[in-house]
């Protein structure tokens, strides 16, 4: 199995830094033994052997204290510049490489003002202890300009390198904030659309099957009392609950339905106050009569609004049949500028409303286009909406 460098360094963190402390020090002890590369002259002097080590342990805490570590470096390498000529060895980059790689260091875990700032007094160290040269002046030679470029040189890579690392880290963080926001908004549009459909089969569904067992409940009672009227009572239960499994189809085929298998969606249009007729007749066959009223001249009402008066009407009028126990109710409907008032009351006993009201939560304000329009429907009432 292949490992890259980059992960076996970052396995073994101690082994790579005393490899490259060994390494950068045996790079400045032999760059004391020439005078003019690659010309070896001499053996390493004491005091470079000396000094070279201590840098290069100082080295070993780069990764815990970067800036100290490059001091302390710097400070070495200036040491061995000022013996360069009495030591009798040239100073040059080789010589200050352990202070480079500080450097280096110390750009990629810091930010890029800090790597400006120990960067300037890292170069200006060393060009200083490279300018002292022996009693009859200074003298600026090229290699002390070549040490400087590639001082700049080193820290410029190594700043550029650390950009690049939290640019891609920014990057790779903003792409997973955006996956989980998408799946977020996922999950909230699914949780959305289940409710939207939960509340279109208590609006449709609940409505038939609660006309069915008042039609049925009706039917079972004439078969006791008089039989000769079960009959048209019971002729009304079939339709309704044909109608309840058509509704019911049609919901479980608005889930079904895939937009690229070319299937169209149900072709009929969304209920509105123009089917409050057969609404009323279907309330008629379950023992509730409606007497309608309206006030005010009919104005043309936006969809979303002709379908939450729908289903207001439709929802009070269940509550009536399923609780509030008469055989007759009142629907108003009346017209003022741009309002709709809807209003349903019944002859039922006081203790009816109690029970409608305790059930309310359930039965009533579950309806998804009466909570849009901002109320709850009780079995007598009256709701407010805007067209």
């Amino acid at each position: 199995m292949i490992v890259e460098p980059r992960q076996w360094i970052r396995r073994h963190p101690r082994v790579a830094d005393s490899t490259l402390a060994v390494l950068l020090f045996a790079v400045t002890l032999v760059s004391t033994t020439w005078e003019q590369p690659p010309y070896v002259r001499q053996w390493p002097p004491l005091p470079a052997l000396a000094v070279s080590a201590l840098s290069a342990g100082m080295f070993l805490q780069h990764r815990r204290h970067p800036r100290l570590t490059l001091v302390a470096t710097t400070t070495c390498s200036a040491v061995l510049g000022v013996l360069a000529p009495t030591l009798g060895y040239q100073f040059g980059s080789t010589v200050a490489s352990t202070a480079m790689a500080a450097l280096v260091s110390l750009a990629w875990r810091t930010d890029q003002r800090t790597t400006g700032r120990y960067t300037a007094v890292c170069v200006l160290t060393l060009f200083a202890a490279s300018a002292v040269r022996t009693s009859d002046g200074i003298h600026v030679q090229p290699d002390e300009v070549g040490l400087v470029a590639i001082v700049l040189l080193a820290a410029a890579v190594a700043d550029s390198a650390r950009s690049r690392r939290d640019y891609v880290a920014a990057v790779e963080a903003r792409a997973e904030l955006a996956e989980r926001t998408r799946e977020d908004e996922a999950r909230h549009r699914v949780a959305a659309e289940r409710m939207r459909i939960a509340r279109e089969l208590h609006d449709v569904v609940a409505h038939h099957i609660t006309l069915a067992h008042a039609q049925a409940a009706t039917a079972d009672y004439l078969l006791a009392t008089r039989p000769d009227r079960a009959g048209p009572a019971m002729s009304h239960l079939v339709p309704t609950l044909a109608t309840a499994l058509k509704e019911l189809r049609a919901t479980v085929g608005l889930l079904r339905h895939n937009g690229h298998n070319g299937h169209e969606g149900p072709l009929e249009p969304a209920p509105g106050l123009a089917r409050l007729p057969a609404l009323l007749a279907s309330f008629a066959h379950a023992g509730l009569t409606v007497h309608r009223t309206d006030d005010g001249p009919g104005q043309q009402l936006t969809p979303g609004v002709d379908l939450t008066a729908f289903r207001i009407i439709q929802e009070s009028l269940t509550n009536v049949t399923k609780h509030a126990g008469t055989p007759a109710a009142r629907l108003r409907l009346t017209y003022t500028g741009d309002l709709l008032t809807i209003t349903v009351s019944d002859d039922g006993p006081p203790h009816a409303v109690a029970d409608t009201a305790a059930d309310t939560d359930s039965s009533a304000c579950g309806s998804g286009p009466a909570q849009r329009a901002g109320a709850c429907v009780p079995a007598r009432g009256r709701i407010t909406v805007s067209r």
